[in-house]
């Protein structure tokens, strides 16, 4: 078994970011009558407890998405405490099995100590809340807006913290942004996601928190992920191959620079079709 002792670390007083063990963040937030979990991790050791350390206060569990390391470590928390938007059920009933999650564990370090036990529970997604872009949660002098993003997934959501003017995009604008599995929608709709997003967002927010990494992202990095769709819809990006997991894309720009966007596309998902 693993040693299952999650670092954190404080962003401002109402939020706290957690490192889970296969590369992902989550982030709690804390307003003066509740408190919300952003993202859940990979369900590889118990993080419950430590929430419970960390806060008393009543607690909501909202998911950016369905995928394995954002999404299975809800089932630690009452169902009817957790939301996620269920257009992602098509990928979770993927990713909550035991075989898939078993076969992720070579991105950890210690993976080959993990065993059975410390995953936690499958739960049906349909046990939980649906989550759609509207929903706005009040946690007392803080609040939690929910806007769709689909694209990486499609049922992609991102969180804004206004109070914060803060912004938490999951996986659904990075800078090594995966649309080219079979899931993802085309360059062309993740093009007009993105755009409708920076549109809501414009001048709420300056600080953007990454779900892996350092947790910190370019407040620029949705412009320079609209600039990277419109190369690729142009035949102007690049194309350089990465396999991940057994499947292959193309990645539209050859160099990675942290905290700004970039995009890992499927050739064959680049127009509504």
């Amino acid at each position: 078994m693993i040693n299952s002792e999650f670092k954190t670390e404080r962003v401002s007083a109402h939020i706290t970011r957690i490192f889970a063990f296969s590369t992902e963040l989550m982030y709690l937030v804390e307003g003066e009558k509740r408190a919300a979990l952003l993202d859940s991790g990979s369900g590889i050791g118990f993080v419950k407890p430590l929430i419970d350390r960390l806060t008393d206060k009543p607690l909501d569990v909202l998911l950016t998405h369905g995928h394995v390391d954002h999404a299975m470590g809800a089932s630690e928390f009452p169902t009817d405490t957790v939301y996620i938007n269920q257009e992602d059920a098509y990928i979770y009933e993927k990713h909550c099995t035991w075989e898939f999650r078993k076969s992720g564990l070579w991105m950890m370090s210690g993976g080959d100590r993990v065993t059975e036990e410390d995953f936690t529970p499958v739960v049906p997604i349909t046990d939980w809340h649906d989550l759609k872009e509207g929903d706005c949660f009040d946690l007392g002098g803080i609040s939690v807006e929910i806007y769709a993003c689909p694209g990486h997934t499609r049922g992609s959501v991102v969180m804004l913290l206004p109070e914060e003017r803060t912004v938490l995009l999951g996986d659904a604008c990075n800078s090594f942004t995966f649309l080219f599995q079979d899931y993802s929608t085309t360059v062309e709709e993740y093009r007009e996601s993105l755009c409708r997003l920076r549109k809501k967002l414009d001048g709420r927010c300056d600080k953007v928190l990454a779900s892996h990494g350092d947790g910190v992202l370019s407040t620029e990095v949705i412009s320079d992920n609209i600039h990277v769709c419109e190369q690729i819809l142009a035949g102007e990006a690049g194309g350089f191959p990465m396999e991940f997991g057994g499947d292959q894309g193309l990645r539209a720009l050859e160099k990675v620079r942290p905290g700004h966007g970039n995009i890992v596309y499927n050739p064959a998902q680049i127009y509504r079709g």
